[in-house]
């Protein structure tokens, strides 16, 4: 089993700034990485941000506004965070954290956490 904890998630204005944070354990695979997707009301999951081997990829709309980020130490590279920049209300969605495997079929899903843009 692998467990996923995610936080940073609430409440910003337009123009604001939020920091996601997600921690992965357990049976972790050996080879893996880890990104964000998001799913707003009505609208099916999307990928926002991946991060394999420091290679990263960003979902157009977000480009130049996030950026995820993970941990390198040897206690610490199970983490990875996304920071958000200039939020706009479109942002608004439950953000899910994941790790998965590079070779293979094997993901894992956190809980989920609120991102809401409004004035």
């Amino acid at each position: 089993q692998v467990q996923l904890l995610e936080s940073g998630g609430g409440l910003v204005q337009p123009g604001g700034s939020l920091k996601l944070s997600c921690t992965a354990s357990g049976n972790i695979p050996a080879f893996n990485a880890m990104g964000w997707y998001r799913q707003a009301p009505g609208k099916e999951r999307e990928m926002v941000a991946t991060i394999t081997n420091g290679y990263t990829r960003y979902v157009d709309s977000v480009k130049g506004r996030f950026t995820i980020s993970r941990e390198s130490g040897w206690n610490t590279w199970n983490t990875v965070y996304l920071h958000m920049n200039n939020l706009k209300p479109e942002d608004t969605a439950i953000y899910y954290c994941t790790i998965y495997a590079v070779e293979g079929t094997d993901s894992y899903w956190g809980q989920g956490t609120q991102v809401t843009v409004s004035s």
